[in-house]
């Protein structure tokens, strides 16, 4: 008997992830406003991700679809060098860190990926690329802790480093209470990067 039937729809998201080393170089940096703004909802660190097309909730049968499609998109194209930076946020309740480096190869890596999905026949909405890790939510009363804790990040500059990934990814938004939890449905590697 299976104990994780397949579920007949699932909210996916095409990304990127940062290596570890990445992520807990700025999780160091965000500690002192972990410590200053408590009630802040927190983003789990291994679901740290940049989105490069948001599908929403489709189908299970897309999954397979999309496999197909974006199968051989990674293995194309080769690394990208990225870091993260700096920090903000969206309408005071969503905290964010910034993305830099090659983001022209970034852009046309998410159209790349837009195109494809389109090509399923997949219709989702279109967003412009703010490539971004989303960190955390505020509560809605609370006003002024994203923002204070954005201005912790404003001077923070990461390492280099090479995009090792194209993740299908689902998550568990509106399955139950919790926090949201992504999973990876495929993942697929990068050419080797550029430059050496």
């Amino acid at each position: 008997m299976d104990d994780h039937p397949e579920p007949p729809t699932r909210r996916l998201f095409v990304a990127l992830a940062p290596p570890d080393a990445a992520k807990d170089e700025l999780a160091r940096a965000l500690r002192p406003a972990g410590d200053a703004h408590p009630r802040l909802r927190w983003n789990r660190i291994e679901d740290w991700h940049i989105t490069l097309a948001f599908l929403g909730e489709l189908p299970s049968t897309a999954v397979p679809l999309l496999r197909g499609a974006l199968s051989g998109t990674a293995a194309a194209r080769p690394a990208l060098r990225l870091r993260l930076h700096g920090g903000g946020h969206f309408d005071d309740r969503l905290l964010w860190s910034g993305v830099g480096g090659d983001l022209d190869g970034l852009h046309d890596l998410a159209a790349e990926v837009r195109r494809l999905v389109r090509s399923c026949g997949i219709d989702f909405l279109e967003r412009p690329l703010r490539p971004h890790l989303t960190l955390a939510r505020a509560r809605r009363d609370d006003h002024d802790s994203v923002p204070a804790a954005a201005a912790v990040l404003a001077g923070f500059t990461g390492r280099d480093w090479h995009t090792a990934r194209l993740h299908l990814v689902g998550s568990n938004i509106g399955r139950g209470p919790g926090p949201i939890h992504y999973r990876d449905l495929t993942a697929w590697p990068f050419a080797a990067p550029a430059e050496q």
